[in-house]
């Protein structure tokens, strides 16, 4: 067994396809180089757990009775959320400990590998990456945490196994995630996802994007939503539920709307003035299922009457000032920059494409294989 170990897994954006890809539609997601880092040693006392979780605020001790207890808590609570969704099972699941998502990590994997008594360990975990902003902050914490772990004691799964282990988890922090997310962060690159009608798996397929339109794309954070994602996905639920003859032709335009961006990418020139009209449609659509709060849908709406387009990436909100990642693009990408009433929104700098979830040394690097991965959902 290694005596420390290091794994990093990258945040991702969702290009198209948020929202749509709970209800079997297809997302088109990025993974982007900023990243998760968790650092495993062996610790010194047996049964101990020690965490340091600088991006929020968690120095704590714990013991790994501790930690079974409350990850076996958290998936019995699923298990009842997922029977009947709704805010206040969802509460019940999710809690307010700033530690839950790498406790629920941990404890998932040591499930996994089957440790009665599972060895000390001091789990350090640094992010470079917004939390609740719609870049996958949560799917890339597990990813790194549980594989980090799987590392230290010697084993190794599967892209495949690894996502379904990582999404036990994400199910804990989100309620129902379509697990587009972890696949994503598992993977890298540019992705397509889409649920297969017949195995109810999702089909993960690597893309390689030859036109360079995407390079123009420019990507803010709008600020933290007031809701977590799980609470802003199942108020879609209800909405969905409640008037289905509504909702089902916007996740159907969605759809349309995602194929036809994933057709532009694929060509060698796509068309600027056609990505404009896509992102423009999908946002509208988002703002249809009511996750963009009035603020971010102002700054939506001078970004068009410059002759751009802008959208949310990833849940958004119900309320508040902020929806987390906003991407904005216009044909001539340079003015974007000039953009004054953009001052109020932090800027990020990102590669999109990014590797996906890899352990240091190389010597422990996990291997992903680059053809279709069919993910179980």
């Amino acid at each position: 067994m290694a005596t420390s170990v290091r794994v990093s897994a990258p945040g991702k954006t969702i290009l198209m396809g948020e929202h749509a890809a709970v209800y079997d539609r297809p997302a088109l997601v990025a993974a982007v180089d900023r990243r998760a880092t968790a650092t495993l040693a062996a610790g010194d006392a047996a049964g101990r757990v020690r965490l340091e979780l600088p991006q929020v605020g968690v120095s704590e001790e714990t013991t790994w009775d501790a930690v079974l207890v409350y990850s076996r808590r958290c998936r019995d609570a699923w298990r009842a959320y997922s029977e009947d969704p709704g805010p206040e099972a969802f509460a019940r699941v999710r809690g307010d400990d700033p530690a839950h998502l790498v406790k629920i990590a941990l404890g998932e994997a040591a499930l996994h590998v089957g440790d009665d008594e599972p060895p000390p360990v001091d789990l350090r975990l640094d992010s470079e990456i917004p939390t609740g902003a719609g870049f996958g902050s949560s799917a890339a914490a597990a990813v790194a945490t549980v594989d980090a772990y799987l590392a230290l004691r010697g084993a190794a799964l599967a892209p495949e196994e690894l996502h379904r282990l990582t999404l036990e988890v994400e199910r804990r922090q989100h309620g129902l995630p379509s697990g587009v997310d972890n696949a994503t962060v598992i993977h890298g690159g540019l992705v397509w996802a889409k649920k297969e009608e017949a195995s109810g798996r999702f089909a993960v397929t690597p893309l390689a994007a030859r036109s360079s339109v995407l390079e123009g794309i420019r990507v803010f954070h709008s600020g933290p939503p007031a809701e977590t994602t799980g609470a802003v996905v199942a108020a879609v639920r209800r909405r969905k539920q409640a008037d289905p003859q509504r909702y089902e032709p916007v996740f159907d335009r969605m759809e349309a709307a995602t194929w036809e961006l994933r057709r532009e990418l694929e060509k060698e020139r796509a068309s600027p003035a056609r990505l404009v009209e896509l992102l423009r449609g999908f946002e509208a659509c988002l703002e249809e299922l009511g996750v963009v709060p009035e603020p971010i849908r102002e700054v939506v709406r001078r970004v068009e009457r410059q002759g751009g387009a802008a959208k949310i990436s990833g849940a958004g909100a119900l309320t508040g000032r902020g929806a987390g990642a906003l991407l904005v693009y216009h044909p001539d990408p340079g003015v974007v920059d000039g953009w004054g009433f953009l001052d109020g929104l932090e800027r990020l700098d990102l590669r999109l494409g990014a590797e996906g979830v890899r352990r240091s040394p190389p010597s422990l690097r996990l291997l992903v294989l680059p053809f279709v991965l069919a993910l179980g959902s």
